[in-house]
C-alpha cells in the first residue's frame, strides 16, 4: 500500500464485515410482464431487509426483454418503500450513458429519501448494444467510455467528495438538489483491472462483477486494487466486495434443475439472442434441441449450486481466496420464490450481517 500524504484526513474503515448482500438484475420470466418482475424484486428486497443482508443492488440494462432493471433511481425509490434498514444502491449505474450531474441529483434524491442508506455504484460499461447506447447518450462526439475516469471524479465533487483536482468556483455553482445531511457512498465496479486501479487511485470501495466475468480472476482484481489503494476522505483502507450467482436447494438435483435457466439466458446472451427467462423444463428443452451442444456445455450459468450448505462453503471459499470484506449474490431464475428461499436458507445457517454461524442452525432469523 501507498503511504498516506502527511496530514491527509481519512474516513474510518467499514466496519463489520464480511457481510453478504444481494445484486438484483431484476429478470423477467416467461409468462411475465417487466411489472410483474418488479413486483417480485419488491418481495425479495422486503425479504433481504428482514433477513438482516446489508445491501440490495440492483443494475442497469438497457433494450432487452431479459430484465426490467434500466432506471436504478426509480427502482430504488419504488423497491426501498417496504423496507426499514438495509442499504438500497446501484450495480451499477452505467455512467457513461448519463451526466454526471443528473445522477448526482438522482442519488441525493434516493438520499433524502432514505437517508444514511444510498450507494451509487459505478460502471463504465454501456450495458446495451451500440445502437442504443447511442439512443442513450445523443452526443457520440466524444467517446464517453474515455472520459469515465473525469466522470466519476466530477459526481465525486458533487455529492460532497471534494479533491485537489476539482474546480472549486464550478462546485460552488452547482448545487446538487434536494440536499441531504449525508451523502450516497460511491462504489466503483468492474470485471477487469482497470476498474480496481481506478478505484484504488481515487481511495474508493471497489466491487469485483464476478457473478458475469466467470473466467476473470477476482483474486488478482483484489490484490491489485489493495496493493494500489490510496487512502482517501471517504475511505482509510481497502474495502472489496465480490459477486457470485448462488441458488441453494434441498437437493444438488433440485438446485442444479432451478439453475438451468441462467445456464441458458447466459448462452443466449452470448449469442445475442436473449430471450424472457426460461422455465426450468423450458431451459431443458431448448438444450435438448441444439444439434450441437458443445457450446453450450461450455457455457457456464450459476456459479454456486446446492444444499445450503454448499453454497455456504463456496462462499466461504471465496472470501478466503479474495480476502474479500462483502459478498454480494446474484441470481437468474425463473420464479422470485427460488431466490427468496435461496437467501432464507443462507440466513439460517449464518448471520448475513457478519457470516458467523447461527448460534442454532435452522433457527428463524427475525429483525
Amino acid at each position: 500500500m501507498r503511504n498516506r500524504e502527511a496530514g491527509a484526513r481519512v474516513a474510518p474503515t467499514m466496519p463489520g464485515t464480511p457481510k453478504l448482500s444481494v445484486l438484483d438484475l431484476i429478470p423477467v420470466a416467461e409468462g411475465q410482464s417487466s411489472a410483474d418482475a418488479v413486483a417480485a424484486s419488491a418481495r425479495l428486497v422486503r425479504r433481504a431487509d428482514e433477513l438482516g443482508y446489508h445491501r440490495y443492488w440492483v443494475a442497469e440494462h438497457h433494450n432487452t426483454e431479459l430484465v426490467a432493471s434500466t432506471t436504478p433511481p426509480v427502482l430504488l425509490a419504488a423497491l426501498g418503500a417496504g423496507t426499514q434498514r438495509i442499504r438500497l444502491g446501484s450495480g451499477g449505474v452505467m455512467l457513461p450513458n448519463h451526466a454526471p450531474f443528473v445522477v448526482a441529483e438522482q442519488f441525493a434524491t434516493l438520499e433524502s429519501l432514505y437517508p444514511g442508506r444510498i450507494d451509487l455504484g459505478l460502471g463504465r460499461a454501456p450495458g446495451t448494444d451500440p445502437f442504443t447506447a447511442a439512443a442513450l447518450r445523443r452526443d457520440l462526439s466524444r467517446d464517453r467510455v474515455d472520459e469515465f475516469p473525469n466522470d466519476v471524479l466530477e459526481l465525486m465533487g458533487y455529492l460532497g467528495d471534494v479533491r485537489a483536482e476539482h474546480d472549486r468556483e464550478v462546485l460552488n455553482r452547482l448545487r446538487v438538489s434536494p440536499g441531504a445531511a449525508t451523502n450516497p457512498q460511491i462504489w466503483l465496479l468492474g470485471s477487469s483491472l482497470y476498474g480496481a486501479e481506478l478505484a484504488a487511485a481515487f481511495g474508493l470501495p471497489y466491487t469485483f462483477a464476478h457473478h458475469f466475468a466467470m473466467h476473470a480472476d477476482p483474486k488478482a482484481a483484489a490484490d491489485h486494487y489493495r496493493d494500489h489503494f490510496v487512502p482517501s476522505p471517504v475511505l482509510a483502507e481497502p474495502h472489496f466486495m465480490v459477486s457470485v450467482s448462488a441458488i441453494a436447494a434441498e437437493t444438488v438435483d433440485e438446485a442444479t434443475r432451478l439453475a438451468l435457466p441462467s445456464r441458458a439466458a447466459m448462452h443466449q446472451i452470448r449469442f445475442g439472442r436473449p430471450t424472457r427467462v426460461l422455465s426450468p423444463e423450458g431451459a431443458a428443452a431448448y438444450a435438448n434441441r441444439m444439434q450441437d451442444r458443445s457450446l453450450y456445455d461450455a457455457t457456464t450459468g450459476t456459479q454456486l449450486i446446492g444444499t445450503p450448505e454448499m453454497v455456504a462453503d463456496g462462499i466461504d471459499r471465496l472470501i478466503e481466496r479474495t480476502g474479500a470484506d462483502e459478498v454480494i449474490l446474484a441470481a437468474t431464475t425463473h420464479n422470485v420464490e427460488v431466490r427468496i428461499r435461496t437467501i432464507e436458507a443462507l440466513a439460517e445457517l449464518r448471520d448475513p450481517a457478519s457470516w458467523q454461524p447461527r448460534a442454532t442452525v435452522g433457527a428463524h432469523p427475525h429483525n
